[in-house]
């Protein structure tokens, strides 16, 4: 049985609940249209710091961060669009995350269900110059959170596509020594040291971990934590090429990052999407947690 409960305090929330696998997630709308939980059974499998998910001012850590119109950082923080003279300016990650986002519906046909959507505004096209709107909806299902999205291109141009996910697993910091990230690269650049390094494995034990793996090889990883409950795979599509690992000594979490370019993709060029006038994207995210 599936169940959407709608929780208005401190912030409005909406849980989503499968009864008989004894998972729920909460999707907060308010705080950029995330997921800000995510357990199965007795197991909670996002990282969530309270203190920064009801306090505006602050950018959420923990749950899973929507990044969009880019991931990571702009050089300078800004777009230099091709053919004009001034840039607009954006912080890291983009704005999408810090922003209201609107509930489209709700359902409990196959899965516990609800949709949300972000449109472009004259606050959005001051730092991102196209016509937008993104529809997200977060599927629960056994021990699955799924997240399906739209990116539409409403502007009369083509506007560039560059997204990703930031999720927080929650993992205690004294398991990180025996904590797996499964991946094929054999290079990262370290944006700690600002420098491209042969790979061999994580040390997921140092005072911050920011690795981007250049070769990581597929659309998908398994985070493997100690214990029961311990499995996490994560499965995207076939765009999400570009990931990320990034943790930080003496929090409980580890953030495997799935984006589909690398950071400051919108003045490159680098494995960026382009959508034509009209046309719009599909994507998919799948969060799995098993023993």
């Amino acid at each position: 049985m599936y169940k959407v409960e709608r929780l208005p305090a401190p912030l409005p929330t909406y849980r989503l609940k499968d009864l008989a696998a004894g998972s729920e997630a909460e999707v907060v709308p308010g705080r950029g249209g995330m997921a800000a939980r995510f357990r199965v059974g007795d197991f909670p499998v996002l990282a969530m710091d309270d203190t920064t998910l009801y306090d505006e001012a602050k950018n959420v850590r923990g749950g899973i961060p929507i990044l969009f119109p880019v991931a990571g950082r702009l050089a300078g923080d800004r777009y230099d669009r091709p053919g004009k003279t001034d840039a607009c300016l954006m912080k890291q990650h983009g704005f999408a995350r810090n922003m209201v986002w609107d509930v489209l519906s709700e359902g409990t046909d196959g899965a516990a269900r609800l949709t949300v959507v972000l449109s472009s505004s004259e606050a959005t096209r001051s730092q991102f110059p196209f016509d937008f709107r993104l529809e997200y909806t977060y599927e629960l299902a056994g021990p699955t959170l799924r997240l399906l999205q739209s990116y539409e291109n409403r502007s009369p141009q083509p506007m560039p596509l560059h997204a990703g996910f930031h999720p927080y697993f929650y993992v205690p910091d004294a398991e990180k020594a025996k904590t797996v990230v499964q991946t094929r690269a054999t290079w990262a650049f370290n944006n700690v040291a600002k420098t491209k390094i042969p790979f061999t494995e994580f040390d997921l034990t140092q005072k911050e971990v920011d690795l981007h793996l250049i070769d990581h090889g597929g659309s998908e990883s398994v985070l493997t934590r100690p214990g029961r409950g311990g499995r996490i795979e994560i499965v995207a599509s076939p765009e999400f090429g570009h990931w990320v690992v990034w943790t930080l000594g003496g929090k409980d979490f580890v953030c495997v990052e799935p984006w589909t370019a690398p950071g400051n993709a919108l003045n490159t060029g680098d494995r960026l999407i382009w959508l034509s006038p009209g046309e719009t994207k599909f994507l998919t995210l799948a969060i799995t947690a098993s023993s």
